[in-house]
């Protein structure tokens, strides 16, 4: 399968991704859906009425929940008449007209949210980073909480702070226990950090409340992936979190990639479920493979220009799947919407340099994370750029996600 659009070598976007985005350009700047092809975007909107015009209303919009609602069967026809459109010796190929004014240069587009987010769930889905973090707390003996293999643990984010790559992040002010036992005090957080997640956006068309999607029909709700920072603010969890969990210290925004890699992308990289014991409840166990080989890699880029890459792990390390993600989270009867995000909580390895977190990294600040350059980390500082990338890649292709990024700026203070 080969592009006539020129794709470079190690490209993210070669015909086989064809991930999804909304972009405008300085020339337009309505909001337009397309795809990604090598460094150029599609823009579905331009050739919907020749080649497309069955889901005219749903690329006419101007985020891609009109094209999540429609389910996976018009999801895998969108994609098959765009990869044939894109293919050498096509129609588009042939029209040099049109190519004029459908391949938009990456290069020129300015990148927006996919969707409208209507809720946003983050899960606790790795055992080395929940071990991790239980180790420094709790000790070995009870690292990892009594309920932890018998369910995806998770809880309800803002939806609302959820933005786009490149967007700047401000180091939040909030409440902290700088000492046990003394007195809170009131500041900028200290130990401000990124988490290396992936998170997913649910398709077809919305479910009632009361009814629930099970572990062998949930496949059918996951339209795409993107990797995702959830920034966090560990010195105000650490006060805040008793007793029901995160709140300011996980709301001050949550950045992702602007691509969603649709599943049909990721089938050559598929790999076996990560093993689990006990095994689940019957309304968590499923055969289907829904795990992937996808690489995951972290820069901290500091104020002087040098990035050092300080993390790389892979999604394969999660135990729990994003179909029994979807299973647990809706046998409640808890109802769905097309563009809910639902993330993978911090992906950490069971090696030193794949932890997905500085908390873990600098294994709750005892140590130094050293940079290039001759810098060090314990947790960010202003004006780093925090970068996560993730790809899959095997002899004959690689799949990107192209990246999630962020600079932190310094805390707003009161007027």
């Amino acid at each position: 399968m080969k592009s006539f659009v020129p794709v470079p070598d190690n490209s993210d976007f070669p015909i086989q991704n064809l991930p999804y985005g909304v972009f405008s350009t300085e020339a337009n700047s309505q909001h337009r859906v397309g795809v990604a092809i090598g460094e150029h975007v599609l823009d579905l909107g331009a050739v919907k009425i020749f080649y497309l015009k069955k889901y005219h209303e749903a690329l006419s919009a101007n985020v891609l929940n009109p094209l999540m609602s429609l389910g996976c069967e018009s999801w895998a026809e969108v994609r098959r008449i765009t990869q044939n459109l894109l293919l050498e010796g096509s129609a588009l190929h042939a029209n040099q007209a049109l190519q004029q004014t459908a391949l938009v240069p990456l290069s020129s587009v300015t990148m927006h949210l996919p969707a409208t987010i209507g809720d946003y769930t983050d899960f606790y889905s790795s055992i080395h980073h929940a071990t991790n973090v239980g180790i420094m707390f709790r000790g070995k003996e009870n690292a990892l909480m009594p309920n932890w293999k018998h369910l995806p643990v998770g809880y309800h984010g803002r939806a609302s702070s959820v933005v786009v790559s490149g967007t700047p992040i401000r180091r939040p002010l909030g409440q902290t226990l700088p000492v046990d036992g003394a007195d809170p005090a009131f500041g900028p957080c200290r130990l401000f950090d990124f988490e290396l997640e992936m998170a997913f956006f649910v398709g077809g068309p919305p479910t009632e409340l009361g009814d629930r999607v099970t572990v062998d029909e949930a496949a059918k709700r996951v339209f795409g992936f993107v990797v995702m920072n959830d920034w966090s603010a560990r010195d105000i969890q650490k006060w805040e979190y008793v007793p029901l969990g995160p709140f300011t210290a996980k709301n001050l925004g949550t950045t992702i990639s602007p691509w969603v890699v649709p599943v049909a992308a990721l089938e050559p990289f598929k790999v076996d479920n990560f093993p689990q014991d006990p095994k689940p409840f019957p309304y968590l166990t499923h055969e289907q493979k829904f795990n992937f080989d996808i690489k995951l890699e972290v820069d901290i880029k500091p104020a002087n220009g040098v990035a050092t890459t300080v993390c790389r792990s892979n999604y394969r390390n999660l135990y729990w799947t994003a179909l029994q993600q979807i299973a647990h989270h809706t046998v409640t009867g808890c109802n769905l919407k097309p563009g809910d995000l639902m993330a993978s909580g911090t992906i950490s390895g069971d090696a030193a340099d794949s932890f997905g977190s500085m908390l873990e990294l600098s294994w709750k600040g005892t140590k130094q994370v050293q940079l290039l350059g001759g810098e060090s980390r314990k947790f960010l500082q202003d004006n780093d750029e925090v970068t996560i990338r993730g790809f899959c890649r095997n002899d004959e292709l690689r799949i990107g996600f192209g990246s999630a990024s962020g600079v932190v700026l310094p805390a707003k203070p009161f007027e």
